[in-house]
């Protein structure tokens, strides 16, 4: 699992930016300064190790299983000093899953995914702040806000939750990350560092707004969300020694860690239990990654007119 310290402390220092011109925004919400508040709703999709399409594991859309594919919700806040430019806070929630018996059996590499037969799903809870660029503006030839249709893109930073949970062989559903399934923070494997299952991300994409009316709009946006993690799922590299579990954990951790260390189908490991130890299990190439697709509907709150600024109260103004 790759480092990203460096990235954190930039992240870091964006976020109190980002934060600092919020705070500057919400003291005087003028003419110049546009507030626009909605919801959103759509798929929300999962791009892990688990689960995919005939073949080797490919990349994005190519590996998607439709099937498990869950509905994202969230809320959003953007406030645009120019009409070209934006900054919005959002929160989403949702649940990712993966499963290798969504493999197809076509008899190619994705008969591996459905032996070594691993599944998980998670709640999944974000916050991000971001910034929306908008470059038709410039193209525009009236102010007036009805029937324009904008493009734009959108980059930021975030912090998501999750909890990688399986179910064991009687059907209760088991938080894995406190089993360490892979040997993750092992004294005998210390290149597999503990995952923490709250983690920051990039979210970046692409959408559009159509203004129905000048203070309500419909749009579409697909936001990726580049993640520094590959355990989302629990799953990344290889099959560690079962020995290890009754050493590092307790009892009763131990023994399910070990039923849900390995639950494949390979015909080689039931006759040699012992040679699955080292065997892949994942691939640590690529961390793990998710995006939405978004229907979006948002207002723009109402400005004040010139007469309505000048009897605001001063007390308040």
């Amino acid at each position: 699992m790759k480092r990203a310290i460096p990235i954190a402390r930039v992240i870091v220092i964006i976020l109190i930016t980002v934060s600092s011109s919020f705070r500057s925004f919400s003291q005087s919400i003028t003419i110049r300064n546009k507030v626009e508040i909605g919801v959103g709703l759509g798929p929300l999709i999962f791009l892990g190790d688990l689960g995919g399409a005939k073949g080797l594991g490919r990349t994005f859309i190519k590996d998607i299983d439709y099937p498990l594919t869950k509905l994202s919700k969230g809320l959003f806040i953007s406030v645009a000093p120019r009409e070209w430019i934006g900054f919005r806070v959002a929160i989403n929630s949702g649940v990712l899953e993966g499963d290798d018996k969504q493999a197809p059996n076509k008899g190619g590499d994705e008969v591996f995914r459905l032996q070594r037969n691993l599944n998980f799903k998670t709640n999944l809870l974000e916050g991000y702040g971001a910034v929306e660029f908008y470059p038709s503006v410039f193209l525009e030839q009236y102010e007036e806000l009805k029937g324009k249709f904008r493009p734009y893109g959108v980059i930021g930073v975030g912090v998501y939750r999750f909890n990688p949970k399986t179910q064991d062989n009687s059907g209760n559903w088991v938080a894995l990350q406190p089993l360490h399934t892979e040997g993750q923070g092992f004294p005998q494997y210390p290149d597999r560092k503990a995952y923490k299952l709250t983690q920051m991300e990039i979210p970046m994409g692409f959408g559009f707004k159509y203004y129905l009316k000048e203070n309500m709009f419909v749009g579409i946006e697909v936001l990726h969300r580049k993640l520094f993690t590959d355990y989302v799922d629990d799953v990344s590299t290889n099959y560690i020694d079962p020995i290890y579990f009754d050493q590092n954990l307790s009892p009763a951790n131990a023994a399910l860690a070990r039923q849900l260390n390995y639950r494949g189908t390979f015909q080689w490991a039931t006759t040699r239990p012992s040679a699955i130890v080292g065997e892949k299990r994942g691939d640590p190439k690529q961390n793990d990654a998710y995006f939405s697709t978004i229907l979006r509907l948002g207002w723009r709150l109402r400005e004040m007119s010139g007469a309505e600024r000048q009897l605001r109260c001063p007390l308040y103004y």
